[in-house]
């Protein structure tokens, strides 16, 4: 119920198509943007927790994967053994034609959840991530390690992998209006991709996914973005433990300095006739400087 179509990603519009042999009537497509709404329950003995816990801005499809992404990328949720269950909403404050837009997770009861952090009550939207994000030394004391050695990469298929992606992208076809995100072997085989029209969502969703079916680490597989690497993003990687990210576009400085710090081989502006090593050349069979 919860898997993305290409009917609810897209809409039909009517627009007028300018250019320089006149100018034309027509039928095009556009992609969805809902909003969503993240919520976490849990059941123990000391008491419950049922609370929203964000809201992002997302193209409909995949949400179970996108909240379970979500929750994961916070170190709320660690593995799939946390989650108990993750449906739509029914309570009494959701009107039942909004429930697709509002999902629950319930999480172990013996899960130990900060308080003090949930209660921020994230708020995201698809063009900027998390409001207020924390810092570099925000990850070290949630005990994140710099991901281990490994795994190689030969250059020639860093290069590929935007093609790959594009190939693999029918939504984008129509609407040209969504990001992706993609899982690669170190072959350069596509095995996953999310697509959304927020960048930290498609994100999200691709992480979800891993972790709902239990394969999580993704510390020997490559990860692509059709857009430009942040630091929400670099951050959502290294707690899947991925090793190498490559981008279509720029990174920021934060996100240098957190794949530097971390370990992460951080690739940018990656064309078919090349790219930038921004950290982890290594990996990649080059000296580091």
């Amino acid at each position: 119920m919860a898997r993305a179509t290409e009917q609810a990603a897209q809409a039909p519009i009517r627009v007028i198509r300018v250019s320089d042999g006149g100018n034309d009537a027509g039928n095009d497509a556009v992609a969805v943007e809902e909003p969503m709404e993240i919520r976490l329950v849990q059941e123990s003995a000391g008491g419950s927790i049922r609370r929203p816990i964000a809201v992002t801005m997302r193209t409909p499809g995949d949400d179970f994967e996108l909240a379970v992404g979500f929750l994961f990328g916070e170190g709320i949720v660690r593995a799939r053994e946390d989650i108990l269950d993750i449906s739509y909403c029914l309570d009494d404050d959701v009107r039942e034609e909004q429930y697709l837009n509002v999902v629950s997770v319930t999480v172990r009861p013996e899960l130990p959840i900060d308080l003090a952090r949930v209660e921020r009550n994230f708020y995201t939207t698809s063009s900027c991530g998390i409001c207020g994000k924390a810092s570099l030394e925000a990850l070290e004391l949630q005990a994140c390690q710099p991901v281990a050695s490994g795994p190689f990469a030969a250059p020639a298929i860093i290069r590929q992998l935007p093609a790959r992606l594009r190939a693999a992208q029918p939504v984008f076809r129509t609407t040209g209006g969504l990001h992706a995100a993609g899982l690669f072997d170190t072959d350069g085989t596509l095995i996953d991709l999310r697509e959304d029209v927020g960048r930290h969502n498609a994100l999200d969703k691709l992480i979800g996914r891993q972790v709902i079916l239990g394969r999580a680490p993704l510390d020997t597989q490559i990860m692509l973005l059709s857009g430009r690497a942040s630091f929400e993003l670099l951050q959502k990687a290294l707690m899947a433990r991925i090793s190498i990210v490559a981008a279509v576009g720029a990174p920021s400085s934060l996100a240098v300095s957190l794949a530097e710090r971390f370990n992460i081989t951080l690739c940018g502006f990656v064309r078919d006739d090349g790219f930038n090593i921004y950290t982890g050349a290594e990996r990649l069979g080059f000296e580091p400087e």
